[in-house]
């Protein structure tokens, strides 16, 4: 019998302790982007920062497809390790690992030869830094397949109650990163090239070390390279569980590339301006983006125990705790904002966008923190098509907002950013609307039952 880590005892507590480290591993990642964009920006020039600011949303269109399929298979994976099949456990892991291993080299084939009209004709990058744009692209596809291994491999390790590991293989990622950056784009002045080299070496390196300490801690996933197979069923399994949450992810990076070409219409000053206060806001959604990877988990565990109750139980805790963090950050976010915006290297007009995006983000994304973490429950219960749903609505209630008042007389650019207040304020009501229903704990009991024939 495997370890119930999260099936027993006080909810807010294996939620604490399970959630701690994947946001301290999230805050390495966005410190990393954080320095990476400082380095770009102080060392190379505005242009270079613009560069790699508007490959953002396309990139983590790619990014999504592995996330969410590595999220479904985590999920089937905890549903079986909380009811205690080890038999399970590891055909599902494995079928999960070389299934999305092929993804990652097909998706780095698919980024190669898209990149030009994505860029060029879709997200309308303006001349003056498209070719910067789409050789940092191309280089960082190279690193897809990494990235596609090391979330499937941090996915598993996750849904056997191992949240730890990930801080591990982040950290050698965020610091190789960062001493890379610093090597090629100060040092050797290969600006754009060098940042995305940078990237891809990390990546590289983070994947080998999930790879070695997965084998080396956990006996039950050690595979021979025979054992690697695409079982048909299990791959179903894990698409069907994880389409939907990659499609959510899909949804919310077409949103954003839709207000990423809005931004491009302002000109470099504000594509350089919004590159920074993206990455001052991904800190903003760092707990409650936690707390969804951690009541996943933590809801299918308990499902798979058959303890419906504790989900619930999770959820009240979660939520204060969730909101308590966000307003944390979000304090310490508007008292320094105008230190913050001043490590970047951002002209004054540059520097005046981003002064007032990061302080409308810091009182906007607190309604994110009532309402993401309900989309881990969701994914956890085999609902994973609620989120989905909401994703389609916040975003194209922010993209519609975006487009029919960029050029008002009252929002007029700041639209990109106060686009929030609308999108999320309805992802929230949808949500919670959702989870009062109780349509998902009907429905994550009928699969319990079904799991027993799966």
């Amino acid at each position: 019998m495997l370890n119930r880590t999260m099936t027993d005892g006080t909810p807010w507590k294996h939620i604490l302790r399970f959630s701690l480290p994947v946001l301290a591993g999230s805050l390495l990642q966005q410190l990393y982007n954080t320095v990476d964009a400082i380095i770009v920006g102080k060392y190379a020039s505005e242009a270079a920062l613009s560069a790699v600011g508007t490959t953002g949303s396309f990139a983590f269109f790619l990014t999504s497809i592995a996330i969410g399929f590595s999220a479904g298979n985590g999920v089937v994976v905890a549903q079986h390790y909380g009811a205690g099949d080890r038999k399970k456990v590891r055909e599902n892991a494995s079928t999960g690992i070389l299934f999305l291993m092929l993804l990652g080299v097909l998706v780095t084939i698919i980024a190669f030869a898209v990149a030009k009209p994505a860029f060029k004709l879709f997200v309308k990058v303006p001349d003056d830094f498209l070719d910067l744009t789409l050789r940092y692209f191309r280089i960082i596809s190279i690193g897809f397949v990494f990235s596609y291994g090391y979330n499937i491999f941090s996915s598993i390790l996750r849904a056997v109650g191992d949240s730890a590991a990930t801080l591990y293989f982040l950290l050698i990622s965020s610091v190789m990163n960062i001493i890379l950056d610093y090597i090629f784009v100060k040092q050797f002045q290969w600006g754009v090239t060098g940042a995305a080299t940078a990237t891809v070496i990390s990546q590289a390196m983070s994947f080998i070390a999930a790879y070695i300490y997965m084998n080396y801690r956990y006996p039950i996933f050690r595979f021979k390279m025979n054992e690697y197979k695409l079982n048909g069923a299990l791959v179903v399994r894990t698409v069907q569980v994880g389409f939907p949450i990659s499609l959510q992810m899909i949804v919310v990076s077409l949103g954003l590339t839709f207000i990423q070409r809005a931004v491009n219409e302002f000109g470099q000053a504000m594509t350089a301006s919004f590159t920074v206060g993206q990455r001052i806001e991904w800190y903003l959604n760092l707990p409650c983006n936690a707390f969804q990877t951690t009541l996943a988990t933590y809801t299918g565990q308990n499902i798979g125990a058959g303890k419906m109750h504790r989900v619930k139980q999770g959820v009240r805790q979660t939520f204060i705790i969730s909101i308590l963090m966000t307003l944390i950050i979000s304090a310490c976010i508007w008292i320094f904002t105008t230190d913050i915006i001043g490590m970047f290297g951002l002209s004054d007009q540059a520097a005046e966008y981003c002064l007032q995006h990061i302080r409308s983000v810091t009182l906007i994304n607190v309604v994110l923190a009532m309402y993401i973490p309900l989309f881990g429950v969701f994914q956890g219960a085999n609902h994973s098509s609620f989120p989905m749903f909401v994703a389609c609505g916040a975003l194209g209630t922010r993209v519609v907002v975006t487009y029919l008042f960029r050029y008002s007389r009252f929002f007029g650019y700041s639209i990109i950013w106060w686009n929030g207040i609308f999108g999320f304020g309805m992802g929230f009501l949808i949500t919670w609307s959702l989870y009062l229903s109780g349509i998902w704990k009907h429905n994550a009991m009928i699969e319990t039952v079904r799991r027993e024939d799966y």
